[in-house]
């Protein structure tokens, strides 16, 4: 659905009430469905058609409504536009996006204050103007970024996330596409991944559990619960897997899925061994980016009819297969609403150049690299997930960037700012979620700083644990 409201304006007595819109985004997501689980099939011919088909809807869009595209897409001609020309486009950064928002919006009713008040005031699953969906990210860059997305672009997200698994499912006996599953992980509606899932619920039988809970409690809640799929950040889901390998978690999913964090191969090796089945690994970014694992072999499945995903090295040129890449850049090609057109994100991935057992056409990458030592482990074997301090400092519009280090009561934490931050309000509410899971008389402080400290690669080290506790 494209924007094309450029002088409408909010009316809070028009809006609908949130369960009418709900349940006709529940249908439009039962619609497409089928076909976006179909698409897993699709040739290579056919998937290349479809992105460049889409592509030049996106540049047609971005052209015509977005004004800083429009300078910045003045030499490309939307309606011979090919994947061989997205070269001569400059690179989009996330600083880009965040200091040019408005001017990059495609509907005239989405400003800066009208989005951030809307997250702001974000309790659960909510809509803006009965069409739109705002998230926002601190991400494991740490760098703030907001996202909104249009009424199809939403569920074509959900379902690029989920459809390899769904599909998996869909072939097991024991299970369908209603079998009940866990998500654990973020525990806000500003998050996308607790949004999705609360906006399509009914279409899928997903209850949330938020990572931000004592890791006992969250045990608990799955022994109640005996879900068949369970999924969840890896780090999460490797914590679980040594409860279950301790005996204090007892279910028995046929379906383990990972998302939004790099799953490292001890984690891999644990989740298979507490449960039998390798994870269905699937990489999910707040900008719309998706790869996802088949369950037939390692690595991840780019979603290649929704995004033209680019390799690249430190200095933006083509990364061949099988080489670790420093960078991607991503063109989202379904969120008309706020386009993002070889938009870059730091993950470091290797394009795998060999055809999958699975048979899809859709290349894949290998797992995302990154470390498991982002979980902080406190006296008393105390853990706390990075999530805890993510979805407050994420939330905050005008901090930029941030930094974490573990004390031996909770952390310091080096802010980088924009403009004013109640550093005091921030602490005290991450002092609360931090006593919530389980470390009590947590002590919080924020320092505002010019930079923060990066190790020689330039790379930012954004959490820092204790060495010892």
């Amino acid at each position: 659905m494209l924007a094309s409201h450029s002088q409408v304006f909010y009316d809070p007595v028009a809006m609908a009430d949130y369960e009418t819109v709900r349940q006709r985004h529940v249908e439009r997501f039962a619609q497409l469905q089928p076909e976006y689980i179909a698409r897993i099939g699709w040739p290579a011919e056919r998937l290349r058609e479809e992105r460049e088909r889409r592509l030049r809807e996106l540049i047609r869009v971005a052209k015509e409504r977005s004004r800083w595209h429009q300078l910045r897409l003045s030499h490309i001609d939307a309606d011979s536009v090919t994947e061989a020309d997205l070269p001569s486009i400059p690179p989009m950064t996330k600083d880009d996006m965040m200091q040019n928002l408005e001017g990059i919006w495609t509907d005239r009713r989405l400003t800066r204050d009208a989005v951030e008040a809307h997250l702001d005031a974000l309790t659960d699953d909510a809509y803006l103007f009965d069409e739109f969906h705002a998230a926002s990210s601190g991400g494991s860059s740490g760098t703030r970024g907001v996202f909104v997305y249009g009424w199809d672009a939403w569920v074509i997200a959900y379902l690029t996330f989920v459809r390899f698994r769904r599909r998996l499912m869909l072939s097991d006996p024991e299970m369908g596409l209603m079998a009940p599953t866990v998500m654990v992980a973020a525990g806000k509606a500003t998050h996308m991944t607790y949004a999705m899932a609360r906006t399509f619920r009914g279409g899928a039988n997903v209850t949330a559990v938020p990572a931000t809970l004592p890791l006992p409690d969250i045990v608990a809640r799955l022994n109640e619960l005996q879900p068949l799929g369970i999924t969840g950040y890896p780090t999460m889901m490797y914590a679980l897997a040594k409860e279950a390998a301790s005996g204090h978690l007892h279910i028995k999913p046929r379906l383990v899925g990972s998302n939004s964090e790099p799953l490292l191969p001890e984690m891999r090796r644990a989740i298979e061994d507490a449960w039998g089945y390798p994870p269905v690994n699937v990489f999910g970014t707040s900008e719309g980016a998706a790869a996802s694992g088949c369950g037939q072999s390692a690595g991840m499945h780019l979603g290649e009819d929704t995004a033209i995903f680019e390799f690249v090295d430190d200095s933006g040129e083509p990364v061949p297969p099988d080489r670790r890449c420093a960078k991607m850049y991503v063109t989202n090609l379904f969120n008309h609403v706020q386009p993002l057109i070889r938009y870059e994100l730091t993950d470091e991935a290797t394009l795998l150049d060999e055809p999958c057992p699975c048979g899809s056409a859709m290349r894949r990458i290998d797992d995302i690299e990154g470390r498991m030592d982002d979980i902080f482990t406190y006296p008393g074997g105390i853990v706390v997930h990075p999530i805890v301090f993510r979805s407050q400092l994420g939330h905050e519009r005008n901090i930029v960037e941030y930094q974490v280090r573990q004390t031996a009561w909770g952390a310091e934490i080096s802010v980088r700012t924009l403009g004013p931050v109640d550093t005091a309000a921030l602490a005290a509410a991450i002092e609360r979620d931090l006593t919530a899971s389980g470390l009590a008389n947590a002590r919080v402080s924020i320092f505002s700083v010019e930079s923060l400290d990066r190790q020689q690669t330039g790379k930012l080290k954004r959490f820092v644990p204790l060495l010892s506790v």
